[in-house]
């Protein structure tokens, strides 16, 4: 597209403005070709018409789109022209307060006048190692570039800082040494950098000076060449000085000072060491009070001289030479105040007592009469004769100012000369690095020599600089393989012939001021003879005592006057004789005669590009004319042979206002820098250069989807921009890089914003649309319903009459009416319902009622038979009392009565003899019966005491047995509620177990079903358990022969593997590509050995939990901790799950102990108790006996009786009472009856709690007896797990058998496999170590399920957690656990901190024989060893994580086993007893704890550098959020030094990768989880801190995007924290001040809310970075807002009162204290075993 179709309607234009240099405008109408006017809008809204000529169209530049402006590079504007430049360089400087810009090759350095913090030690690191481009612009990054070509390339380099006075050039170059210095240290004591920063003080205090431009102005050139040997680090200096400004001396305009040396000498005149010099204040002397300004606002002249002299010493110059140098000085102050008188017309004289000239010829030993008259005088020789003349005043004058400059030219030079030897170092140098800190191009309104000389030198640096660009552009051209066409640039070689060619100017000077009557009129008369000419040499209109020459930059007009005085730079030969002969040595070796020859300068010897122009004669050689064409000569020699960089330094204002910006000031030095050149150079070609990947992210909104579809994407770039842009010419395809020419950029910006504001008009159509159609619609909605009721109200209104008003109050009536009726139905409804409700609900609260008081009803009348049951009872009770009492008493009155009756019958007998001697017998039998009767109721009355006796002890017994009962009723239920918490425990446990091992899921739930089935089988059968336990034990011998089948397998391979090496040993050549299978054979067995190592740990973890399980609540804790193993935490071999099934059949030993004793304690229970109960049936069944018998005796008494009562029936009383005997006879009996009956149930109820109890008992010993049964299950489950590695293991052999069998070449690798076959050895004697202890623990359970107890366990032996070892083994030891451990072993691995373990065992041995010697002697061996090693290998980060864990882990290990009790809390009883017990390691803790520290930081800094290639690009550059690109193409054209092949493309996945790998290595090494978190949270403190670093110094990432990206780029890190679960490392936190700079760059910055809430939650940042921020915004898009000045100026003042850092970067050196807690080891030492593969069979276990 044609360059005159881009002035359409709304695209903006420059136009010439007398004020702002441009102003901009809009065109109002499309311009078309033949049109005589351009009509435009100004930015005020006025109308202009800027006219255009028809036939040749000069149309204003056009203006870049806003996107383009603030770039880093002008070159990367679309329009390329001198408004743009401007603009874009106060964009910048004034809004976005960037004082550094690249204009292709060129840094432009505005001055802000300002001190700004871009240069501390933080920015100069920041910028070590970046590619020129890659961050903002910046003198360091210039500095960067010349320092990294110059060890790339081998080449010297040369940074080139120009510019006017006042521009910054000092202390650009400055800064640029000042980096040089940080970045390369040299490694000698003498600290050259140091010294090469101190020269800057001296050479600014003797050649700088106040003037009105700058208060600290260089008054001379300089080239200072900083030295490099072949490490790139500084070893010397030396500089070039070009064209002192010597007038200066003796001259100084208004409002400007003298050198600064003058001042800072008279401001300590009152030191002692200055009294000799009789100084007086700087306004007495002329030299210095001239300009009339002797101070300089905010200078403290004394603190200035303090700091030179300082400077003098640093740099070795002694105080003699500072002394001299005073008297130098102060006598060239007093030479100025020496009064010369007029004598005369022609004459002058001194007055001999001048007291400043007596002080000067005694400070300066020289004769005050010969100064004198030399300085009157003037001595001609003439062919005959000499004559001396005397001199005019103002002759004389010139003579002393003559005397003053060369003095102080010579002392200058000396002073700089030794400086140089100062520098010198012997070593030799291999590369060097200039800077060039030169005057600019400079037009006042009287230029003379100095300004002519000036602008001389720039037209050979711009000559120069010319042919560099046209060099470099050359180059990109061939590069991109783009066809070269010969660009037209600006060659200013003619000027330069006009200046130094034969006949030329300074030729002319120098012959002219061969005459003695020479002027300057005459020299200028010459000049317009030979020069007028040349279209580039002018005659002046106005002024016939100037010429005017047409520089590169401007016309310059110089005034002819004093130009052959300055020339001379005369001295007569008088006054140099008489300087000669003075007595102050270092005066007089100044004007010694010396040999001129350029090898005087210690410049390195270089290839010039083309001859210099030499000189017509001998004689020129001594003008300053022809001195300065030599050294600029030379200089260009040296320029032409190193690569250049340029540092174009800008003056923004004259006033030395902060941040002001006058466009007219700053253009013109823009032109006459040459930046205005390389832009016109870059225009002419094709200036915009974009990569196919940025113009793809950039354009592909203008791509149709058949393009976008392409996978090559340079074809697409290609397709797009052919249809685009029709003009071919208009753009050219390179391999990398598409050019346009210039405006295509804008239009193409043009188009995107087009398509953009179209589908930003059709979104908002859409959206208004629906908006207006949701509105009409609420409308028409409220219209409707309006109008409903509008006419509703007409029609009532019309429809209103009296008929109408009758029908509707009769209406009214019959509704009210008709309403009340059917309130009146719902009411009767209503009242209806609610009765029927209310009774049914009273009869439910009456029925309830009523049952209730039948309960109490029933209650009361079981009350009542109860209590009358109890009554009766009582009643009988007394009844049978009272009974008893009447029994005996009757008997008492039945033998009374009876006595009285033998007294009546013995009358009777008498009388009746007959009768009695008949019944003797019977009364004999009655009396016999009487005492059987007393006998049996004494008995009677015995055996009712007994039977209350054995009531009391029946009651005693059951109540006894009733406690029992309760008691184990509490027990059973005691163990009850333990037995459901146990089973719910276990079940809880188990389904944990199921959620954590998800590939056992299924066999737990098989084994959960087996376990119920073999419950409810062996509650039913208990005899089935034994034949179960019979069949596991047969299987469990099958599993032993196949484990002894699968071991002679085993060896088989074995034997097989050891034939095949033997045989590739002898016929096999090595492959080296085979080490690659094997690696991958190596990688499968540690992820075997890691599989194995997970397994055996979930296995522990379940074998600990049942038995926790299983003895939980049962054994006391300590029979817990001694069941669980003192490693049970590090368990990754066979033999650990051996001892941890070992610790499961003990836990089952104890629980059937304990079983077997409850159940033994039940049984005794139950023993007494039916002991009890015999001792209580035996009483019973005494009873009835006894009872029988008197039942007998009763009978025979009864029968008696009965025959008594037969034969004789004159004694009824006597049948009365035995019938009432048998009455109570038969009561007792049943009475009796009645309580053996009750004691009989309750026996009964007694053994049926105790059966229920044993039942309970037995099922409790079922399920106890199930559990071993599921432990006998998980044994298996184990077994099995085993031989699954076994397999594994054994196919992995099998494999690895197979791969060495495929290859036929493997002599290099026979070491490794023999290796690997000892290590599969050790791994087999695992196995039978193994298989043994299956063998014993098979045999154990064989014996325990046989003989249902537990069997004595074998005595192991008694290790005591000691390796003793011998005096000369210490080396071998040393040698082989530390020097040449690899930390990537397999067992190394298995047991983390295995070489702490057993450097510990062997310190305790040590210890153990109370030997200090070999004590010290270890300690200090294994200290320097693994200094030694960490010294060796300080790049190897997986060596540092093994070190740093068993540094830490042996520092742990002399803490817990010192003996103190703060480290043995947490130790078991064991451990207590094994600790140290003869010496004191505290200081070697100590030492070792220095070490790990310093370990530490050296794995911090491996890891950081490990992370520093992709922390910026990972966290900033990648594009993280697909979709959404936070990165405007900036086209800038790096330099082509600085190009390198594409490199890795870093993510944030790789920064999360790499911390992955960090983590998963430190882990392996078993680090403690504290030390992990601090080495994490320091990372993402680098992390932080770098990407914030960068975000400061990159403008292109400040954007709401890019803000985006990062926020989304640290969730990414968030995430990956909780996934290793280290929150608690509070490593996120030191990411804060990086997420508050990315929410800055996304949050609304318009408004004064915006700016308050800015300031609240920006906590994190300090004012200057967020200012930083704010001003280094930038907008992607159009659409997006740039952020004003007053909006920052009101964030700086929220900002004013908050404390904190005023540093613009974050420290990323800083690192955070690391501590080492204190972490004991559960590690049994005496369990700890030496593998043979660390060839340490030299230790011994003792």
């Amino acid at each position: 597209m044609a360059l005159s179709e881009l002035y359409t309607e709304y695209n903006r234009v420059w136009i010439p403005d007398a004020e702002h240099v441009w102003k901009s405008a809009e065109i109002r109408r499309d311009f078309h070709t033949g049109d005589a006017v351009l009509e435009l809008c100004l930015e005020d809204g006025t109308e202009h018409h800027y006219p255009v000529d028809p036939s040749r169209p000069q149309l204003p530049p056009l203006r870049n789109p806003d996107i383009l402006v603030g770039e880093n590079d002008l070159t990367a504007l679309s329009y390329l022209h001198e408004p743009a430049v401007l603009h874009n360089l106060k964009v910048r400087f004034v809004e976005s307060r960037i004082i550094y810009t690249y204009c292709g090759i060129i840094l432009v350095a505005v001055n802000p006048y300002k001190q700004l913090h871009i240069y501390g030690d933080a920015i100069i690191h920041a910028y070590s190692g970046q590619n020129m481009g890659d961050m903002d612009p910046h003198i360091f990054a210039v500095a960067e570039e010349a320092y990294k070509q110059m060890a790339r390339n081998h080449k010297n380099q040369s940074i080139i800082v120009s510019g006017e006075s006042g521009a910054g050039k000092t202390v650009s170059a400055r800064y640029a040494m000042r980096y040089f210095a940080v970045v390369s240290k040299s490694g000698s004591k003498t600290r050259v950098e140091d010294k090469v920063l101190a020269s800057n003080p001296i050479t600014e205090a003797i050649g700088n000076a106040k003037t009105t431009r700058n208060d600290n102005s260089s008054r001379f050139g300089k080239y200072t060449e900083i030295s490099f040997d072949k490490r790139y680090r500084i070893i010397g200096a030396n500089m070039r000085t070009y064209l002192l400004e010597k007038s200066r001396v003796v001259f100084q305009a208004d409002n400007e000072r003298n050198y600064h040396i003058f001042y800072q000498m008279c401001s300590c005149a009152h030191l002692p060491e200055f009294k000799n010099l009789r100084l007086l204040s700087a306004d007495k002397f002329r030299y210095t009070c001239m300009g009339g300004e002797i101070t300089i606002e905010g200078v403290d002249d004394n603190k200035d001289m303090e700091e030179t002299r300082r400077t003098f010493s640093l740099l070795g110059l002694k105080e003699d030479f500072q002394s001299d140098v005073f008297k130098v000085l102060a006598a060239v102050l007093h030479l100025g105040n020496v009064e010369i008188r007029n004598s005369g017309s022609d004459r002058s004289s001194v007055p001999p007592s001048d007291p400043h000239l007596l002080v000067f010829c005694e400070l300066l030993g020289v004769s005050a009469d010969g100064l004198v008259r030399w300085l009157c005088h003037r001595r001609i020789v003439l062919v005959a004769e000499t004559v001396v003349k005397p001199v005019p005043k103002e002759r004389a004058v010139n003579a002393r100012d003559a005397l003053a400059k060369q003095i102080y030219a010579h002392l200058f030079d000396c002073i700089i000369n030794r400086i140089n030897r100062a520098l010198q170092v012997p070593a030799k140098q291999h590369a060097f690095i200039g800077v060039l800190d030169i005057y600019g191009f400079e037009t006042f309104d009287i230029n003379s020599f100095e300004q002519f000389c000036i602008n001389y030198a720039n037209e050979k640096l711009q000559q120069q600089f010319n042919l560099h660009v046209f060099k470099l552009e050359q180059e990109e051209y061939m590069r991109e393989d783009i066809p070269w066409t010969l660009i037209d640039f600006y060659d200013n070689q003619p000027v330069i012939d006009l200046i130094e060619a034969k006949m030329g100017i300074l030729d002319l000077l120098d012959e002219e001021c061969l005459f003695p009557q020479g002027t300057d009129q005459s020299w200028l008369q010459k000049l317009f003879t030979y020069l007028e000419p040349s279209p580039l040499f002018e005659k002046p209109r106005l002024s016939s005592e100037a010429f005017v020459i047409q520089h590169f930059a401007d016309k310059v007009e110089y005034q002819c006057r004093g130009f052959l005085e300055k020339n001379r730079d005369t001295l007569y030969e008088e006054v140099v004789d008489i300087m000669r002969d003075s007595k102050f040595p270092f005066l007089a070796n100044f004007f010694q005669e010396e040999e001129q020859s350029t090898a005087n300068s210690k410049g390195i010897k270089v290839r010039p590009a083309r001859p210099g122009v030499k000189p017509a004669n001998k004689q020129l050689r001594t003008s300053v004319g022809d001195k300065f064409c030599s050294s600029l000569s030379l200089l260009m020699e040296t320029l032409n042979a190193t690569t250049p960089h340029y540092v174009r330094c800008i003056k923004p204002n004259d006033e030395k206002l902060q941040f002001e910006y006058d466009s007219r000031r700053v253009v013109q030095q823009l032109r006459a820098c040459g930046v205005l050149e390389t832009i016109r150079i870059s225009a002419q070609s094709y200036p915009s250069r974009w990569t196919y990947i940025e113009f793809y992210s950039r354009y592909s909104i203008l791509m149709s989807h058949q393009e976008a579809d392409l996978s090559d994407k340079k074809q697409t770039c290609k397709n797009v921009l052919q249809r685009l842009i029709q003009d071919p010419n208009q753009y050219k395809f390179g391999r990398t890089k598409i050019f346009f020419r210039a405006g295509q950029v804008a239009y193409l910006e043009k188009l995107r914003l087009d398509r953009l504001r179209g589908a930003c008009v059709t979104i908002q159509k859409h959206v208004r649309g629906w908006s207006q159609r949701r509105k009409y619609l609420r409308m028409r909605e409220a219209a409707i319903i309006l109008q409903e009721y509008i006419r509703g109200k007409r029609t009532v209104r019309k429809t209103v009459s009296a008929a109408t008003l009758k029908l509707a109050w009769a209406s009214v009536v019959i509704q009210r009416h008709w309403r009340g009726y059917r309130m009146r139905q719902i009411y009767q409804v209503v009242h209806l319902a609610t009765t029927t409700i209310q009774a049914f609900t009273r009869g439910w609260m009456a029925r309830k009622q009523y049952k209730k008081m039948m309960e109490e009803q029933k209650a009361l009348v079981l009350q009542k038979y109860a209590r009358a049951w109890l009554a009766r009872r009582r009643f009988q009770t007394m009844r049978r009392l009272v009974l008893n009492v009447q029994l005996s008493y009757r008997v008492q009155q039945l033998r009374k009565k009876i006595d009285e009756q033998n007294k009546e019958n013995r009358g009777l007998m008498e009388r009746l003899t007959s009768v009695a001697n008949s019944h003797s017998q019977t009364v004999d039998r009655v009396q016999g019966l009487e005492a059987q009767l007393e006998k049996l109721t004494n008995q009677k009355i015995s055996l009712e005491a007994r039977e209350m006796k054995m009531k009391e002890d029946a009651s005693l017994t059951i109540a006894e047995l009733q406690k029992g009962t309760d008691a184990l009723k509490l027990e059973k239920q005691n163990l009850e509620r333990r037995f459901e918490a146990s089973t719910k425990e276990a079940k809880e446990s188990f389904d944990q177990i199921k959620r954590n091992l998800l590939e056992e899921k299924e066999n737990e739930a098989r084994l959960r079903k087996i376990a119920e089935n073999n419950m409810e089988i062996q509650i039913q059968d208990h005899e089935k358990e034994v034949e179960t336990l019979k069949e596991e034990i047969k299987k469990l011998k099958e599993e032993r022969v196949s484990l002894q089948r699968k071991l002679e397998e085993g060896g088989q391979v074995n034997s097989d593997l050891q034939d095949q090496v033997i045989q590739l040993t002898k016929h096999v050549k090595a492959i080296p590509e085979l080490r690659r299978d094997l690696n991958n054979l190596q990688n499968q067995r540690n992820n075997m050995d890691r599989k194995m190592k997970q397994q055996s740990e979930q296995a522990r973890a379940k074998m600990n939990d049942i038995t926790r399980q299983l003895l939980g609540g049962v054994v006391e804790e300590e029979v817990l901790l001694g069941l669980t193993p003192d490693n049970s935490e590090k368990i990754y071999e066979a033999e650990d799950l051996l001892e941890a099934f070992d610790g499961l059949q003990k836990a089952t030993r104890i629980l059937e102990n304990r079983q077997r004793e409850q159940k033994e304690s039940y049984e005794t229970q139950v023993e007494g108790l039916k002991l009890k109960v015999d001792h209580l049936q035996n009483e019973n069944s005494k009873l009835q006996n006894l009872f029988q018998e008197k039942s007998n005796v009763n009978e025979n008494i009864r029968q008696e009786v009965s025959r008594l009562s037969s034969e004789n029936s004159v004694i009824p009383e006597l049948q009365l009472q035995v019938s009432e005997l048998q009455r109570q006879k038969q009561e007792l009996e049943a009475h009796v009856e009645e309580q053996s009956r009750e004691l009989a149930e309750k026996t009964e109820e007694i053994t049926d709690v105790l059966q229920r109890k044993i039942t309970e008992e037995s099922s409790q010993r079922r399920h106890f007896e199930e559990k071993v049964e599921e432990l006998e299950e998980l044994k298996r489950e184990l077994l099995g797990q085993i031989e699954e590695l076994e397999e594994e293991t054994d196919h992995l052999k099998r494999q690895q058998l197979m791969e060495s069998e495929a290859k036929s070449k493997l002599r290099q690798e026979t070491s490794r496999l023999t290796a690997e076959n000892m290590d599969f050895e050790e791994q087999l004697d695992h196995k039978d170590r193994l298989i043994k202890k299956l063998q014993n623990q098979i045999k154990s359970l064989e014996a325990s399920q046989k003989a249902k107890q537990t069997p004595a366990p074998a005595i192991p032996k008694d290790y005591l957690g000691m390796l003793e070892y011998k005096r000369e083994d210490e080396p071998r030891l040393i040698q082989n656990i530390i020097l040449d451990l690899k930390p990537r072993g397999v067992v190394v691995n298995m047991i983390p901190g295995l070489p702490a373990y057993i450097l510990f065992m062997c310190i305790r041995h040590a210890d153990f024989l109370n030997d200090e010697t070999k004590l010290k002697s270890i300690m200090n061996a294994i200290i320097g060893a693994v200094k030694k090693v960490i010294t060796s290998h300080h790049k190897d980060f997986e060596l540092l994580s093994f070190w740093l864990s068993n540094a830490y882990q042996l520092l742990n290990c002399l803490k817990q086993y010192s003996g103190e009790e703060e480290f043995m809390k947490q130790s078991t009883p064991r451990q207590k007893k094994n600790c140290l017990q003869n010496f004191d390691l505290s200081e070697h803790r100590q030492i070792l704890s220095d070490l790990a520290i310093h370990i530490y930081h050296q794995l911090i800094t491996v890891m950081e550098k490990s992370l520093a290639p992709a922390t910026v690009p990972g966290m900033l550059e990648h594009e993280s959020l697909q979709g959404i690109s936070s990165m405007k193409p900036t086209g800038f054209r790096k330099r082509s030094n600085s190009t390198y092949e594409d490199s890795e493309t870093h993510t944030i996945s790789s920064i999360i990768q790499q911390l992955s790998v960090f983590h998963s290595t430190m882990s392996q090494h078993g680090m403690e989880q504290g030390l992990i978190r601090q080495a994490v949270k320091q990372l993402f403190f680098i992390v932080g801190a770098t990407t914030l670093n960068s975000i400061m110094l990159r403008k292109d990432m400040c954007s709401c995007r890019k803000g985006m990206q990062i926020r989304c780029n640290i969730s990414y890190l968030e995430e990956w924290l909780k996934e290793k679960e280290l929150q608690s490392s509070n490593a996120i936190d030191t990411l804060r001040p990086l997420s508050q700079a990315a929410w800055l760059l996304q949050v609304n910055k318009s408004t004064d809310d915006d700016a308050k809430e800015i300031t609240e939650k920006c906590t994190e940042l300090n004012p200057v970075q967020i200012v930083k921020i704010l001003n280094s915004y930038t907008p992607i898009d159009d659409f997006e807002k740039r952020v004003t000045s007053s909006f920052v100026r009101k964030v700086q003042s929220l900002l004013q009162d908050r404390d904190g850092s005023t540093q613009l970067m974050l420290d990323s050196d800083y690192r955070f204290q690391v501590t080492f807690p204190f972490c004991p080891s559960s590690q049994a030492l005496e369990l700890l075993q030496v593998p043979s593969s660390l060839h340490l069979g030299f230790l011994t276990r003792i």
